[in-house]
């Protein structure tokens, strides 16, 4: 059967090559994961079980549940002083759901959306098959990964539309600072853009600051469509429950577009996540703190490899360490780590071209098999 023209020239990201390859491997110390080790909370469970049995088995409303909308405000409000009506929150299938509808309800054909590098993978496929245009922003690990205005004046034109921001960062695991994010709203406003701003990770930040959510900076909230979830912060990936808080209309346009695709959002995943956010506050901080350990741990084992240099940990649940002093690039490092230690990491360039020379670690395993992975990975970087 022949596929659509659009799809003749598809092919896998690296980071997606990198996980059909692991699917065929035996006994990989798998690093190459985003997703939390630790499994959903019993209690969390239980609250959607009883939803199930209290009858929460129709359609759900297309904008979501009210308890649930309500629990996201509530959650924001209380950890970041971001202040929202539930009128303003569209609750989606997980995270990825959400660039897909903001751009399908923003974007004219040709609009270009600048995606600050480096950049999570999907967010390119997603602006392309919305008609839109990605413009990658590179940027340096010395400013954390973060563009300045410079940067971005000299990659705007009369197309730009938008930019994406992703702090606490995937892939880097870098945070932008209140200073920086500033000077990227200060060109937000001077370009008349929109802001989709990835804050999934809003509850790893290991940098001693607190988390800046962007919709709070002055100007910005009119103009910042704020995306979070329960995926990470309640490890709740498999439930597939993210939210965005949005202006009225662009919340209006998401749940018609919605409605042609899903119809609404698992009733019974919806009243868990309402019940996490509202009770789990405690363990979120209980969990960022052994990720932020186990971050502080590798980096100290990065640092001693040969040829590898890793930045002390900042947020997620993520380390980039550059690799270029292996002499290899990111692709010839990942595969040949994988094949000979059998530890799987992803490369950099998947992330887009300020990618190339560093390798994402995802510390999401148990501290025992990160050391059992670090011990593999010296001893690759030794044979180099």
């Amino acid at each position: 059967m022949e596929l659509a023209k659009k799809f003749s020239v598809q092919k896998p990201s690296g980071m997606v090559r990198v996980f059909q390859a692991i699917d065929k491997m035996q006994d990989v110390l798998n690093l190459s994961i985003g997703e939390p080790d630790f499994v959903t909370e019993p209690d969390i469970v239980e609250a959607g079980a009883k939803a199930a049995k209290d009858g929460f088995t129709h359609y759900p409303p297309l904008q979501g549940f009210l308890e649930t909308r309500e629990a996201a405000c509530a959650y924001w409000e209380r950890h970041h002083g971001y202040k929202s009506s539930p009128d303003n929150v569209y609750i989606s299938v997980g995270g990825l759901h959400i660039p897909w509808l903001a751009f399908g309800a923003l974007l004219n054909p040709g609009d270009e959306v600048m995606l600050i590098e480096p950049y999570f993978t999907p967010y390119e496929a997603q602006i392309r098959g919305n008609g839109g245009v990605p413009v990658g922003i590179k940027t340096r690990e010395e400013n954390n990964f973060a563009p300045t205005i410079e940067d971005l004046r000299a990659a705007a034109t009369p197309r730009t539309r938008a930019i994406i921001l992703n702090y606490p960062g995937n892939p880097s695991g870098r945070v932008a600072t209140r200073e920086q994010l500033e000077e990227i709203a200060e060109f937000v406003e001077e370009r008349d853009l929109f802001v989709l701003s990835d804050e999934i990770y809003e509850s790893m930040n290991f940098t001693g600051n607190d988390h800046v959510c962007f919709a709070n900076i002055p100007g910005m909230r009119e103009r910042t469509l704020l995306a979070a979830g329960v995926s990470k912060s309640h490890c709740m990936t498999g439930w597939r429950i993210g939210y965005l808080f949005a202006p009225q209309n662009v919340i209006n346009t998401m749940c018609v577009l919605s409605s042609f695709q899903t119809y609404g959002v698992n009733t019974l995943s919806q009243k868990a996540a309402a019940y996490a956010m509202n009770t789990q506050d405690e363990k979120v901080k209980a969990r960022a703190k052994i990720f932020g350990e186990r971050m502080k741990a590798v980096a100290s084992r990065l640092n001693q490899m040969k040829g590898v240099k890793c930045a002390d940990a900042e947020g997620a649940f993520y380390l980039f360490p550059n690799i270029s002093g292996t002499g290899l690039t990111s692709e010839e490092f990942t595969w040949q780590l994988l094949n000979e230690a059998h530890v799987a990491v992803l490369p950099g360039s998947a992330f887009g071209e300020s990618g190339e020379g560093y390798v994402r670690i995802a510390c999401t395993l148990s501290m025992e098999d990160l050391m059992k992975s670090m011990d593999k990975m010296e001893e690759f970087c030794g044979r180099i």
